[in-house]
């Protein structure tokens, strides 16, 4: 592995903890970390952080976004229904992108933030 972790930033540490607790909780994916107020960690080897940025003023990064592995379709699209359930943005409801591949099924969310997330599972 070549990446250690992946941070964006939030201005609502507290708001955005409950959006991915849901959200990453739809792909079985799980809070590891928790610095009250700063920070929250999710996964096992690789990690995912949100938090308040040092200047405390987050922002998207223009081009960029994090894709998830789901476990399946189904959890894609839970993915997907639970973000916008929470307000999320809609970037690109779950379908196959056979762009991307035959079997390349995916969904995408900017969160409360304004980050691009995606699901995302490649089944034979």
């Amino acid at each position: 592995m070549i990446i250690n972790h992946v941070s964006v930033g939030t201005a609502d540490v507290r708001a955005v903890v409950q959006f991915y607790d849901a959200v990453l909780g739809a792909l079985s994916i799980k809070r590891t970390h928790l610095i009250d107020h700063v920070a929250a960690a999710y996964g096992e080897q690789f990690e995912f952080w949100v938090g308040s940025p040092c200047e405390h003023q987050a922002s998207a990064g223009n081009g960029a976004h994090v894709a998830f592995q789901a476990p399946d379709q189904a959890a894609v699209d839970a993915f997907y229904r639970v973000a916008i359930e929470l307000g999320a943005q809609c970037e690109g409801a779950p379908g196959l992108r056979p762009e991307y591949g035959p079997t390349y099924y995916a969904a995408y969310v900017r969160d409360l933030d304004g980050n691009k997330i995606e699901a995302v599972v490649m089944s034979a």
